[in-house]
């Protein structure tokens, strides 16, 4: 299984069962080092399966801990995490603040 850190649309039950098949049970963890920002997201799929246009994004900087959900993907989940997250966002390996690491998606 593969951790994903998840602040956004990925914790959305639409989300998970589109994208996934079923819904996923996460564990509370932060995230430093990074600041949230806004992207538009215009790739269909995805506006069809969070019902958002804009979405949350990441990127490098000194802002205030970001909580999120950690969850248990398999490989073929996580690959669909890729599909879901297209073109906006490249997948990250970081360290959480329980001390332990897991994918984020971070804004390309």
């Amino acid at each position: 299984m593969e951790p994903l850190f998840s602040y956004g649309t990925l914790q959305l039950d639409q989300v998970q069962l589109s994208q996934f098949g079923r819904l996923l049970d996460g564990s509370d963890d932060v995230l430093h080092g990074y600041v949230i920002t806004e992207i538009q997201i215009r790739d269909p799929a995805v506006l069809d399966a969070s019902g958002i246009e804009t979405h949350l994004a990441l990127i490098p900087g000194d802002g205030p801990p970001i909580a999120g959900k950690v969850f248990q993907l398999s490989a073929k989940e996580l690959e669909a995490a890729d599909i879901y997250e297209s073109e906006n966002y490249v997948r990250q390996w970081v360290p959480l603040a329980s001390g332990t690491h897991a994918w984020v998606y971070v804004r390309a």
